[in-house]
């Protein structure tokens, strides 16, 4: 086809304005439907590697965003009984070719706002639940759950990993639970006066941890903790609770993590879980992105990175293929063997205190460094 292929995509989290936002720097056109009537606020920590920073820094959003983050000096690993420091990993140009890129964490809310910044409001379509949709030689038609339709040339799926555009793609796949529970939350610096705010900090137990990062400009840690579930019901969503579940399951741990604990006056909490890389993202003008692709366990920090990372290839190759069938599977093609990896990489990293043997910090960077666009 000779005009621009328009593009819609499903769903407006990070997975779905990175898409926008990359589309749009290309000069295609974009439509994001997102099925909530507000857009969604998030104050949970993110961190965000290398790869995805120096994204941003191509966007010309490098001095904003370090405006907002914090970037720490380094990631250490410590005992979980007592704090003990076990291994440490510099973060700040982390080993050969680091891209000239920090690593960050911030607030989701903070990242979510700069990427909206990069995108005109009438491109956000709110209160759109994609309910089907029928892909055809020259097009795909949206079904939505009011009634509605829209067409487009290519349907992106970023509806996180509950996809229905996966779904009606290939299925449900089998999701894998971990026996876990995750925590969520924040606690205010000054309540863990101990706590340095210049590095993220992970207590590894025999088959717990927490991870604490500092964010809003280091006034706050946002923590991440992950114990063997209590329950033998699954929750898939994140849901308020009171901290007391946490406090029982690290109370016996180093100061530090008992002062998080006593300290986070709302938590959030879940049951993790991903699935086996998918063996294809899509069909004809259909594909997916982010997390209805390749959901990742929280374990090597690069579920925001890969998504930045997707949306960069598959607005290079909508913005040059001659077909966009053909520039979906490039872009599957370039995208799918890594973000496997990384998956897989992460779900073996649950509780080692280093990268996993098969997958190295180069590896999880380096097609970073080789992306198009």
């Amino acid at each position: 086809m000779t005009r621009t292929p328009r593009v819609a995509v499903a769903g407006a989290g990070l997975g779905g304005l990175a898409a926008a936002a990359a589309l749009v720097r290309q000069g295609l056109e974009v439509a994001v439907y997102e099925q909530r009537p507000r857009l969604p606020e998030d104050e949970t920590a993110l961190h965000l590697a290398p790869n995805g920073s120096r994204i941003l820094q191509r966007w010309g959003l490098g001095a904003e965003l370090l405006e907002l983050a914090v970037q720490p000096v380094a990631l250490e690993f410590r005992e979980w009984s007592d704090g003990t420091l076990t291994w440490r990993q510099p973060l700040g140009r982390m080993g050969p070719g680091a891209f000239a890129a920090p690593y960050c964490t911030l607030l989701t809310d903070e990242l979510y706002d700069l990427l909206l910044a990069r995108l005109p409001q009438e491109r956000i379509r709110l209160g759109r639940r994609l309910s089907g949709f029928t892909g055809r030689a020259d097009g795909v038609e949206l079904e939505f759950a009011d009634g509605g339709t829209a067409t487009a040339d290519v349907l992106v799926g970023a509806d996180g990993v509950r996809s229905l555009v996966r779904s009606r793609l290939i299925g449900t796949p089998r999701r894998v639970y971990h026996g876990t529970t995750a925590y969520s939350g924040a606690v205010q610096a000054d309540e863990v006066p101990e706590l340095a705010r210049d590095r993220v900090t992970v207590w590894l137990g025999p088959e717990s941890r927490m991870v604490g990062a500092p964010v809003a400009q280091g006034e706050q840690f946002g923590f991440v903790a992950v114990a063997p579930s209590r329950s033998r019901t699954a929750r898939q969503r994140p849901a308020s609770g009171r901290p007391t579940a946490l406090a029982a399951d690290f109370g016996g741990w180093a100061p530090d993590v008992k002062a998080i604990a006593a300290a986070a006056g709302g938590v959030q909490s879940w049951t993790p879980y991903d699935h086996a890389p998918l063996k294809r993202w899509g069909s004809g003008r259909v594909t997916l992105l982010g997390d209805a692709a390749h959901p990742m366990l929280p374990y090597h920090g690069q579920g925001v990175s890969q998504c930045l990372e997707d949306a960069v290839a598959l607005a290079h190759h909508l913005a040059r293929a001659p077909d966009p069938t053909l520039a979906l599977r490039r872009y599957e093609a370039l995208r799918l063997p890594h973000t496997a990896r990384v998956q897989l990489g992460s779900r073996a990293n649950a509780f080692r205190p280093a990268a996993a043997p098969d997958i190295t910090w180069a590896q999880v960077y380096d097609i970073g460094e080789h992306l198009p666009g």
